[in-house]
């Protein structure tokens, strides 16, 4: 049987994001379309885009989830770390300002990135053989690359994370379980 892919008006759990689709199956013989539920990546992948809807950055939201066990372990955002002033706060973007690249000069960003997040509010236990699944946004709510940067990258091997799924810049979900191919090749452009 084959699928079709249809894109969701916004509402309110989704408002800011953009491109949510649901599959369904053709219609049944009395006309009625037949809802198939998601698969597990993406689900998972629909509540990290969920998540980066709490982003506190200008220029990208980013939303991860951990899940061992298809249980969710720990979710993250991007933004400013806690106690420190939001970009979004106050409407404004050193990077931005200085037009730098992404994935160039981190250092001066504010924000911990939504892996990092995610990583530090779990349970080290608990991340041990999971999952973590990760989507973001541009600014204009196109899908943005979802692939992990170095660090974040250096930061999921470190928590023994088994493998990583995000949302690549042309909506196709991406499955990475030999996680030492994603310190050579480049991230988040």
């Amino acid at each position: 049987m084959q699928y079709s892919t249809r894109k969701v008006a916004p509402n309110a759990m989704t408002a800011g994001l953009r491109n949510v689709s649901l599959r369904e199956k053709p219609m049944n013989g009395n006309g009625q379309k037949i809802f198939k539920r998601p698969s597990w990546d993406e689900y998972f992948i629909e509540i990290a885009k969920v998540v980066s809807s709490r982003s506190t950055c200008l220029r990208r939201r980013y939303g991860a989830v951990i899940v061992k066990d298809r249980v969710i372990v720990s979710t993250g955002y991007n933004g400013a770390p806690r106690g420190s002033i939001n970009c979004v706060d106050v409407n404004r973007c050193k990077r931005k300002e200085l037009n730098i690249p992404s994935g160039e000069r981190y250092e001066l960003c504010e924000a911990v990135h939504a892996e990092q997040n995610a990583i530090i509010n779990g349970s080290p236990e608990r991340m041990k053989e999971a999952s973590i699944y990760i989507a973001g946004s541009e600014e204009d709510g196109s899908f943005a690359e979802g692939k992990p940067c170095l660090l974040c990258a250096r930061m999921i091997r470190n928590a023994q994370i088994r493998e990583v799924i995000y949302l690549s810049k042309s909506g196709s979900i991406i499955r990475v379980e030999d996680l030492k191919t994603l310190d050579t090749t480049p991230a988040r452009a």
